[in-house]
């Protein structure tokens, strides 16, 4: 982040707890083509609560991770969960993407999840970490997109306070559509070799573990979280948004429960100055 004002879902430990039940709920699918070279040092920029750091670690064993965050609070819960998971290849430190108190082309492999999304200038914050990234080394970047959102039961309620995320993050100066983005962000912003992996999460009765852990643990909680802000703004009224959300949490409830989700995982090289356009 750039700040910790501007984190749409604020620093709670209910938010804590919902952000690595998502970790978990999707690991497999986000992750199991996400690996690093023995001997490489990798930066992860935003690593919150550490929630992606630890599969980081684990897939990579032999690799180094340094991970970092703008959030004094959230560093400390990401290195008692390394302390936790006996993790030996991450340090962790303080800092903001914009102003990386480190060399030009020190990394070998960055690492983004979740974290454009909150930033007002996504793309200079990938030209800030393409700085610290060697010549030909890669970036990974995963977001999500709320607008590949839809579900069953569908109420007008539910639909609002959908909504209401995408529009309180977007009034922080954030963009919760930006998966659709990584494309064009990472092609302006100068990386070569760009490929886009959509990965989607459906969740229904008969996938119990996606229908608890990411429509009841992750989805619901998430567009809870903005409550204050999304009456403060008057996008709904207390009763029809105490309905939406009830109506969300349903959807993990009921038998005919149907949520269905995009993210989009990137990839991207560092190219030199001669390969560029």
């Amino acid at each position: 982040m750039s700040s910790e004002t501007d984190y749409v879902h604020g620093y709670s430990e209910r938010e804590a707890e919902r952000l690595r039940d998502q970790a978990a709920t999707v690991r497999e699918l986000l992750h199991h083509d996400t690996r690093y070279p023995a001997g490489s040092e990798v930066l992860e920029a935003g690593c919150g609560v550490g929630a992606q750091t630890i599969t980081l670690a684990r897939n990579s064993p032999e690799a180094r991770f340094l991970s970092v965050d703008v959030s004094p609070a959230s560093l400390e819960q990401a290195q008692a969960m390394a302390r936790r998971e006996g993790l030996a290849n991450v340090r962790f430190q303080q800092a903001d993407i914009f102003h990386l108190p480190f060399q030009d082309e020190r990394f070998d492999h960055v690492f983004v999840c979740y974290l454009l999304e909150h930033l007002a200038d996504p793309l200079g914050a990938l030209i800030a970490l393409s700085r610290v990234l060697k010549k030909g080394g890669t970036i990974t970047v995963i977001e999500g997109d709320h607008g590949s959102c839809y579900f069953h039961p569908e109420t007008k309620e539910a639909v609002r306070a959908w909504n209401c995320l995408i529009e309180v993050q977007a009034a922080l100066g954030g963009n919760s559509l930006i998966g659709r983005e990584l494309y064009p962000l990472l092609a302006q912003a100068g990386f070569g070799e760009v490929g886009v992996s959509p990965r989607m999460v459906y969740c229904d009765l008969s996938r119990p573990e996606y229908r608890d852990g990411f429509a009841g643990k992750t989805i619901a909680p998430m567009v809870e979280g903005v409550e204050r802000l999304a009456l403060e703004m008057g996008l709904m009224d207390p009763a029809s948004w105490r309905k939406g959300i009830e109506d969300l949490y349903r959807i993990a409830e009921c038998p005919e429960g149907v949520f269905n989700y995009t993210f989009f995982k990137a990839t991207a090289v560092k190219r030199s100055p001669k390969q560029r356009p």
